[in-house]
């Protein structure tokens, strides 16, 4: 008996056109994610920047319309969001980072488009430093490895 395994081989997906919606607030990481997303479609998917798409909203709990909006159109193989939503003293946290998500699943299901969650959830300010660029690395440039790496896993499957 063998095992079938589907993985895209390399993530090159220079025919493939991805939208990224891009929160403007705590746009000081956010704009690094960005950096990070766009220099990884270009240069690791070999996407031309004809086939990027940006898209700015007010702050994260947007992001899932705008998707939305952007899934029901049908020009986009994946769309990557990106956000930074910081812990503070008051609740508000929890709804905006939970219902983003929670939005950004129900627009990929229901719309059988991939969304490569960029949102960070962080606790401090240092912490969304660290992964937007510093020693953890740079979240955009993840997410947008992980759309690339899905738009050739779903090509794969048919």
């Amino acid at each position: 008996m063998s095992v079938n395994y589907i993985e895209a081989p390399v993530p090159v997906a220079s025919d493939a056109k991805f939208a990224i919606i891009v929160s403007r607030f705590n746009s000081f990481i956010t704009e690094r994610l960005l950096e990070g997303a766009i220099d990884t479609l270009k240069r690791d998917g070999q996407v031309s920047e004809e086939n990027i798409t940006v898209v700015r909203v007010p702050g994260a709990i947007e992001i899932p319309l705008v998707a939305s909006k952007l899934a029901k159109s049908g020009k986009y193989s994946a769309l990557i969001t990106l956000g930074c939503v910081i812990r503070g003293a008051t609740y508000h946290f929890e709804v905006v980072a939970n219902e983003c998500s929670k939005g950004l699943t129900q627009v990929m299901l229901s719309n059988d488009i991939i969304i490569a969650n960029g949102v960070l959830t962080v606790d401090t300010l240092d912490q969304a430093v660290q992964r937007a660029g510093a020693h953890v690395g740079n979240k955009g440039s993840e997410a947008a490895r992980s759309a690339l790496e899905m738009v050739n896993i779903l090509k794969t499957i048919g």
